[in-house]
């Protein structure tokens, strides 16, 4: 059985009204009962001692006779109606000489003989039947009289527990009705624990199990501006990208296995051709230049992947050294010499400074110039020219590679970066690019915390332009 948190919740709620209920009705009535006790003790003790000092003392001080007792039960009685409480007048051997419940007598009562003052010890008060003299538990509360040095007789006080027990449950009842409002009350904390925290929560539990069928689209509708929001708006995004990253990975491994597809079939087909006689031996060695050309076309995807992954494992892995940016543009349009010059293109260099140095790897810079500079002859028409600048701004050095060829359409500006990603002029006019070429170059600029971009109109141009930091003028020296 699952245990969710919203019954864990309720429960421990549940719970928690019970334990105080619980507390209240035992140790609060028993600490209540206490202190109502000692403190009605208390004024029961100086009601004792007053009734002592002002009205019994005198009996023993002059002639002890009935007239002086009926007095003094009179004045009991009142004081009786007053307290709420029994008064007696105990003589010193324990016979009861005035009981404020009991009609006045001149005979003495039997008393309590077996009253000892030192059973209450260092209290002034006992609690129960007072040596079984009532049938209840009574508070029972003794003031001595003296005379002449001597304890003479004790002026007693009982009242019942049973009205000091009332008292406290009154104020339990109080207390008692008051935790019950407080309870209910906090029920708006498991109200707002139930819109706040545990829908949002439910919801976003089943945003999480879509996501992990592979559902990207579902969306996660908690319209809060709290965490929860926040965490849903995150959740939104996440399955966005998820979605998109899902629908590239499928978009990769079809690109992929066309490019791969293509040249297999190719080198396939003509390679059965020629075992089979198909192709007759004076033509072979021209489709056996096109199998070695689809070879080369698979070896360069493969060397493109293999660079792509080692970016993707390696990221941080750079060799960073000082060096003349100009000197390695100037390296590697000598690569391409004999390709302008068959189509008359020209390379034209705008350097503002005869030496730039920058700080990067000069290997992966070089790299992205190749690229960038054979991206750009590719889609350049004859008798063109192609714009290589570098200018210093801002301690920044901007390097860029313009040419006057087809240009990318506006739509497409945004996936060049794409890996085996190729426009549909790209893909009629280069049969052999693998689509990787932009990959590379914009992984090495992000890897060395620089930017890349490019700025091209349909019919016109193309221009890539990327930073590198420029070395301070102290290390240029």
């Amino acid at each position: 059985m699952k245990h969710s948190l919203y019954l864990k919740f309720i429960l421990t709620y549940v719970v928690f009204g019970f334990l105080s209920f619980f507390i209240i009705a035992t140790f609060s009535s028993q600490m209540t009962l206490n202190h109502l006790t000692s403190q009605k003790a208390e004024s029961l003790y100086k009601e004792a001692n007053y009734i002592s000092t002002n009205f019994v003392r005198s009996y023993y001080s002059r002639s002890q006779d009935a007239d002086s007792l009926r007095a003094i039960h009179s004045q009991f009685q009142a004081l009786d109606t007053y307290l709420g409480a029994s008064i007696w007048l105990l003589n010193s051997d324990g016979t009861i000489l005035v009981d404020s419940d009991a009609v006045f007598s001149e005979a003495s009562s039997p008393g309590v003989s077996a009253f000892d003052p030192t059973d209450m010890g260092s209290r002034y008060y006992i609690i129960g039947n007072f040596y079984d003299t009532f049938e209840e538990d009574a508070l029972s509360v003794a003031a001595p009289i003296t005379y002449n040095f001597r304890t003479r007789g004790y002026v007693l006080i009982h009242m019942p527990l049973a009205s000091i027990e009332g008292e406290r449950d009154q104020l339990l009842n109080i207390t008692y009705l008051t935790v019950l409002l407080v309870f209910l009350l906090s029920l708006l904390v498991l109200a707002v624990f139930t819109f706040t925290v545990y829908r949002p929560l439910m919801k976003i539990t089943e945003a999480a199990r879509q996501y992990a069928q592979g559902n990207f689209k579902y969306n996660l509708e908690i319209n809060e501006e709290d965490e929860m929001g926040q965490l849903a708006d995150t959740l939104n995004y996440m399955s966005h990208e998820l979605g998109e990253s899902d629908d590239y990975q499928k978009k990769f491994v079809a690109n992929i296995s066309h490019d791969f597809r293509s040249p297999l079939t190719s080198i396939k087909g003509y390679l059965e051709a020629i075992l089979d006689g198909t192709i007759p031996p004076e033509m072979q060695e021209k489709y056996l230049n096109t199998v070695l050309m689809e070879t080369e076309r698979l070896n360069k995807l493969t060397s493109g992947l293999l660079a792509l992954n080692s970016f993707d494992t390696k990221r941080n892995r750079l060799d960073i050294t000082d060096f003349d940016i100009n000197g390695v543009i100037k390296n590697t349009i000598a690569s391409f010499e004999g390709q302008c010059r068959q189509r008359h293109i020209t390379l034209e260099l705008l350097f503002d400074a005869k030496q730039q140095y920058v700080s990067a790897d000069m290997g992966k810079i070089q790299q992205v110039m190749y690229n960038l500079i054979d991206n750009a002859i590719k889609f350049s028409p004859n008798n063109s020219v192609i714009t290589i600048e570098t200018t210093l701004r801002h301690e920044k050095v901007f390097i860029s590679i313009k040419d006057e060829g087809i240009g990318i359409p506006r739509d497409s500006m945004k996936k060049i970066w794409e890996r085996f990603y190729k426009t549909d002029a790209s893909r009629g006019k280069d049969k052999r690019g693998t689509g990787l070429g932009l990959a590379i170059v914009k992984e090495i600029i992000t890897t060395h915390g620089e930017h890349i971009n490019a700025i091209s109109t349909e019919g016109v141009g193309t221009e890539f332009i990327f930073t590198l930091p420029r070395v301070p003028e102290s290390e240029d020296a």
